[in-house]
């Protein structure tokens, strides 16, 4: 039961991660646009920063959560970007909200190579696990441009990232009196898996197909982190461009993210039960194409059509997440799994930060559907990498 109740409190935590991270994409794409007289595209940039600190401060949280509590870091994670997104809502000026959103991105680089450590900690089969986390994520993603939406519309910009803010506070309160309460009824912070190196799924390879694998991993997480980042901060604005008469409010908008986002994340779900049971490279090379096949679609379609393909984009973009975590969890021995998801996040999240300033750029000049060409591309190059992925290896439980 306790590892159940702490399962619920690391799902909170991923949910609660993208949430804050995509606030800011609705606030400027509805209202921060028309409010401070300036055009999407020159606000943009100033989300970079947080997606820097999102990247780059996952190394130093992993090797802190190593070293120090990983439990610890997590009420740090959960206090931190509830004060950071309280900041952040009293921003006068562009620069204030930069500023603002680095704090969050500074905290938010905490859960990833944290909180996925301790989903994975312990457990033999980890596909399911860490796809049902990466769901809860996704939501994130999804409730950001419904919950921005509507406070907008109810509120103003500014208690769109006030609310979440205490709550997140309030969440992180919570976990530390629970961590407080039950620390007599868990293992030790240093679980079996961490003492003798490796749980009872780690792979052992040798050094030439360890390079390969984490090659693949490293090139598919680099361009996952930009097609990740391209489609869920752009489409709100997507929507409310294709959209027309369909979406005729903040919240209407947000509504429809929030649906093509909910869809989308049970993609997750349904990979991390294919790579628990069948060949991950094949499961892996299966989501590439399909990447490639829906962004290529997407240009010139409007309405109804573009909503459907949106969600279709979205669910295998949703559906790799999962792939190259349970790569890693079944690699990597555990006194070392948090420092290694901490570099593999922080390719994501660099890459993530670099992509807007391409977005921007490509939506001034050209518009989505260039966006959408150059996406579709990327997902061929990752298809490309994946066929890299050693055939003489089955994946399923060990090897």
């Amino acid at each position: 039961m306790v590892n159940r109740i702490h399962f619920v409190f690391l799902n909170l935590g991923h949910f609660y991660d993208h949430l804050f991270l995509l606030i800011f994409a609705t606030a400027a794409a509805l209202s921060l646009s028309h409010e401070w007289g300036m055009n999407y595209a020159d606000l943009i940039p100033y989300a970079t920063p947080g997606f820097v600190a999102f990247g780059t401060f996952s190394v130093p949280a992993g090797w802190l959560a190593d070293k120090w509590s990983r439990k610890g870091m997590m009420i740090i994670f959960f206090i931190g970007i509830g004060l950071s997104s309280i900041l952040t809502s009293m921003a006068k000026s562009p620069i204030q909200i930069g500023i603002g959103i680095f704090s969050i991105g500074l905290f938010a680089g905490i859960y990833h190579p944290v909180g996925l450590a301790l989903v994975v900690q312990g457990r033999e089969k980890t596909g399911v696990p860490l796809a049902i986390n990466g769901i809860f994520g996704n939501m994130g993603v999804a409730c950001a441009a419904l919950i921005t939406g509507f406070l907008i519309d109810l509120a103003g910009w500014r208690s769109a990232f006030i609310w979440p803010g205490l709550v997140s506070i309030a969440t992180g309160l919570i976990y530390a009196g629970f961590l407080y309460l039950k620390r007599g009824e868990e293992p030790e912070e240093v679980h079996k898996d961490a003492k003798v190196g490796k749980t009872n799924s780690t792979v052992l390879l040798d050094r030439r197909l360890l390079f390969r694998v984490f090659v693949v991993i490293f090139v598919s997480t680099a361009i996952g982190g930009f097609l990740f980042q391209s489609t869920t901060f752009a489409l709100p604005k997507i929507l409310d461009e294709r959209l027309g008469g369909l979406a005729i409010s903040a919240t209407l908008i947000g509504w429809y993210a929030f649906i093509v986002f909910a869809i989308a994340a049970f993609g997750q779900l349904i990979v991390g039960y294919l790579v628990d049971h069948f060949s991950i490279r094949l499961v892996f090379v299966f989501v590439a194409a399909l990447q490639a096949i829906f962004l290529a679609m997407m240009p010139d379609l409007t309405g109804w059509n573009a909503l459907f393909v949106s969600t279709a984009f979205m669910l295998v973009v949703f559906g790799q997440i999962p792939i190259n975590d349970v790569l890693i969890s079944r690699i990597t021995q555990g006194q070392w799994r948090s420092r290694v998801y901490a570099f593999r996040y922080i390719v994501t999240f660099s890459v993530m930060a670099s992509s807007l300033p391409v977005i921007a750029l490509i939506h001034t000049r050209w518009g989505f559907d260039s966006l959408f060409m150059v996406l579709s591309a990327a997902a061929a190059c990752v298809f490309i990498s994946v066929l890299m992925l050693p055939l003489a290896l089955s994946w399923k439980r060990s090897i």
